[in-house]
């Protein structure tokens, strides 16, 4: 058994088609083939069941596949450490963040980062938390940006900072003028838009409506939280925002009131989780600090108010 082979098998399970997997690999269809018949032979066991124009893994090749996309994400953690331990700020990461706060914190961490760490190459991949979180489980992922809690033993949490929700109205709606910081049950008889399913905002405002007594708006699940913004401009209901997304430096639309909670607001908890395997630990502790730093920064400017 060899990781090239095992790299074969994982770009199999990926393609689900022998030719596009031996195109993936760099290799002729025929050589591929063959290395996985001798990996079968090896271990004993069918790992693929070869139907005519169909591709699938038995159940001992699914769990071969799990066990090889760790071993080689770890290979590759290996290579990566001793490379970083010659030069720790350079290399490629791949950092994973969702769709509602990757748009509004990455532009001030991006350069940050890259006067910090001046030879590192950033890859980043904007995806919903539930993608995040199983490819960083696969290794292709170095960190991601998430929201907490996360359950999992081998992901390490690293908190970064609390991020307060405001109340978006439109500028007619019954609560836009008022002055004061809103108490969480001043949204009892509110009928909030949310985004679709996936989105970890979706659930976090769930929490908020249990909370507070609002309900959902029945038929309306928007895809993004651009979206949840203009609908709220338009008049045809309110919404959560997170702080980082209607900071000053974003242009709001005409005709909406942001409206910050009293004490004790509603939040999110935002953390860098990789790897407790990860070769990268001390480097990622680094960055965390780099993200928790610009953050907070930003989190200090003053928001709310009608646009």
């Amino acid at each position: 058994m060899n990781l090239r082979d095992l790299k074969y098998l994982v770009a199999l399970a990926d393609l689900r088609h022998f030719g596009k997997a031996a195109d993936a690999c760099f290799v002729s269809q025929p050589t591929l083939s063959t290395q996985l018949r001798k990996l079968e032979d090896e271990l004993g066991v069918v790992l693929i069941e070869r139907a005519p124009r169909k591709v699938m893994l038995t159940a001992a090749g699914q769990e071969v596949v799990q066990r090889a996309r760790r071993i080689i994400a770890e290979v590759e953690e290996m290579r990566e450490a001793a490379r970083r331990s010659r030069d720790p700020g350079s290399g490629t990461l791949r950092l994973g963040v969702f769709p509602t706060l990757g748009p509004y914190l990455l532009p001030h961490v991006v350069p940050r980062l890259r006067t910090r760490f001046p030879r590192l190459e950033l890859l980043l991949v904007e995806e919903k938390s539930d993608e995040l979180l199983q490819r960083l489980r696969e290794g292709k992922l170095d960190a991601a940006l998430l929201a907490l809690p996360v359950h999992d033993d081998q992901l390490h949490a690293q908190f970064l900072f609390e991020e307060p929700f405001l109340l978006a109205v439109p500028q007619q709606h019954r609560l836009a003028g008022r002055r004061d910081p809103l108490a969480i049950e001043a949204l009892a008889e509110e009928t909030l838009l949310l985004l679709e399913d996936g989105h970890c905002l979706r659930d976090q405002a769930l929490d908020v409506c249990r909370l507070s007594g609002a309900r959902e708006k029945s038929g309306f699940r928007a895809t993004s939280l651009e979206t949840l913004r203009q609908m709220v401009a338009a008049g045809v209901g309110v919404t959560l925002l997170p702080a980082l997304a209607v900071h000053a430096a974003i242009a709001q639309p005409a005709s909406i009131c942001l409206l910050p909670f009293a004490s004790h607001p509603p939040t999110r908890r935002i953390a860098l989780v990789w790897r407790k395997s990860s070769a990268l630990d001390g480097f990622l502790q680094q960055l965390a600090a780099q993200i928790a730093e610009v953050a907070q920064q930003q989190l200090q400017a003053p928001v709310g108010g009608c646009a």
